[in-house]
């Protein structure tokens, strides 16, 4: 397969996360989580995001964000979203099957929501024939690679307390967001009062597995019962640890995250030479992009990515941990032929 900005998710895996997934392959070791990796890794987990941390790993980026959302709403209850939130377009209602709640989505001019638009789902209370809102949940980064700095973070925190409702953060770029922001994963969650969030690294470099990551320790109630019935428990989840270990260890979770942001600077730049309208800030590993109908459908006949709103013929180009400066210049020089 050609190189292509489709998705962070489909490179390879980082060398270092093979070589911890093989080192963890010798002899038997106990299932379920109650193995050597997995201590070592929940502490680690601890160091970074804060003592009261508790990890669940899962399997995937749906399971831990469901699993996040079950440990704060009842299925009378609603979380507010923006319209564009992954929990929202790309997890086949799963929140909703699963634990039962609704969903009340916000329009946003960048997929970032405030407090402003939030408290315009924030009526109802007490109210039978209403779902009841519960939490807030947003992306960091984005789905439109935008970021909340930290104020604005620890203002929606703010507001969902005031309200007696919870703040999830999903996580799945959170790397590509923290090195973004020059910050560590605690300064940007636990010390702004997020209460839960989903810690991915598949699309920095891991093979599978994912985490939910309970800060608030009164969401922490029957949790490793909720992940069993969610189908999220794995039984041999040393190699799930394994990988988040070398990840947390060795800095590798922010070098891939460094270099795929770096890349997708580097492709912004180029493309502007062009004279391309880029859509939104490019903070992280993201470019979204506005062409002509004719031309991207002509550059998807070469790489594949994904049009994002074909209304408004805006495409989304994403780099990952192993792009390189010749994949964008390749890319950059089939486009500029097509312009």
């Amino acid at each position: 397969m050609k190189r292509g900005f489709g998705s962070d998710n489909h490179s390879g895996v980082s060398p270092e996360v093979l070589q911890a997934i093989a080192a963890a392959n010798a002899d038997h070791a106990l299932a379920y989580g109650d193995d050597e990796w997995c201590a070592r890794t929940e502490e680690l987990f601890r160091r970074e995001f804060g003592p009261q941390a508790k990890v669940y790993f899962v399997f995937n980026g749906t399971g831990a964000n469901v699993l996040c959302i079950d440990s704060m709403c009842r299925s009378h209850e609603a979380v507010v979203c923006a319209e564009t939130a992954h929990i929202n377009v790309d997890e086949c209602g799963a929140p909703q099957r699963v634990v039962g709640c609704r969903l009340l989505t916000v329009d946003t001019p960048d997929g970032k929501l405030t407090p402003e638009l939030v408290k315009t789902r924030l009526h109802g209370f007490g109210f039978e024939h209403h779902s009841q809102p519960k939490a807030i949940s947003i992306t960091q980064s984005t789905e439109l690679g935008t970021l909340y700095s930290l104020d604005e973070i620890r203002a929606l925190a703010a507001l969902a307390h005031s309200y007696n409702m919870y703040l999830h953060m999903d996580g799945a770029r959170l790397a590509n967001a923290a090195v973004a922001l020059g910050c560590t994963f605690r300064e940007m969650t636990s010390d702004l009062g997020v209460d839960c969030l989903s810690f991915g690294g598949t699309k920095n470099g891991m093979l599978m597995g994912e985490s939910c990551v309970i800060l608030n320790p009164a969401l922490d109630v029957d949790m490793k019962y909720r992940r069993k019935q969610m189908t999220q428990l794995c039984s041999k989840m040393r190699f799930i640890a394994a990988q988040f270990e070398a990840f947390l260890t060795t800095g590798l979770w922010r070098r891939n995250a460094e270099h795929s942001n770096r890349m997708a600077q580097l492709l912004h730049e180029e493309v502007k030479k062009l004279g391309v309208r880029v859509m939104y800030d490019v903070t992280v590993n993201s470019v979204f992009v506005q062409l002509p109908a004719e031309v991207w459908h002509a550059l998807q006949k070469e790489y594949f990515f994904y049009d994002w709103d074909e209304a408004q013929n805006v495409v989304r180009w994403m780099c990952s941990f192993d792009t390189t400066e010749e994949d964008i210049r390749s890319f950059v020089a089939a486009l500029k032929r097509l312009l």
